[in-house]
């Protein structure tokens, strides 16, 4: 089996403030927040001087997450859904998976694009970014731990 469980939705906000407010109200519970940036991130979202701040909220019963992000840099004025990564209202389904590669060679020969590299985000996941029919970004992360 290539996947394992479906592991967050990301959502590029513009008020990440406001963003995590609503979903706090809604019911989810903060995760985590934090600032990332350096190459990692600009390999993995195919930009140059990404900083972007994020917010993680889960369901209450911890199977659900939203990863809701903010981007300092870059700008960008790219309309969905075919748009740069760093775009409000971007939608991008996270699944964990086996093994990146596989599922990235899998996946272009039905359409699929990778949208940066497989990057490596230290010693946790190897993760990727894949642009399927309509522009619809799926995120794919193979855990190392």
């Amino acid at each position: 089996m290539t996947i394992r469980r479906m592991d967050h939705v990301g959502i590029v906000v513009e008020d990440l403030a406001a963003a995590v407010a609503f979903f706090i109200e809604l019911g989810l519970e903060l995760e985590g927040e934090a600032t990332v940036g350096g190459q990692w991130a600009d390999d993995l979202l195919a930009l140059d001087g990404v900083l972007a701040d994020m917010a993680v909220v889960r369901t209450p019963d911890g199977l659900g997450r939203i990863e809701l992000s903010t981007f300092r840099s870059p700008t960008t004025t790219d309309a969905a859904p075919k748009a740069a990564v760093n775009t409000p209202g971007i939608p991008r389904l996270t699944f964990a998976v086996d093994d990146v590669d596989d599922v990235v060679d899998r996946l272009r020969a039905h359409g699929g694009e990778l949208v940066g590299k497989v990057a490596r985000y230290e010693d946790y996941c190897r993760y990727a970014y894949v642009r399927g029919p309509e522009g619809v970004l799926i995120g794919l992360v193979e855990e190392l731990r």
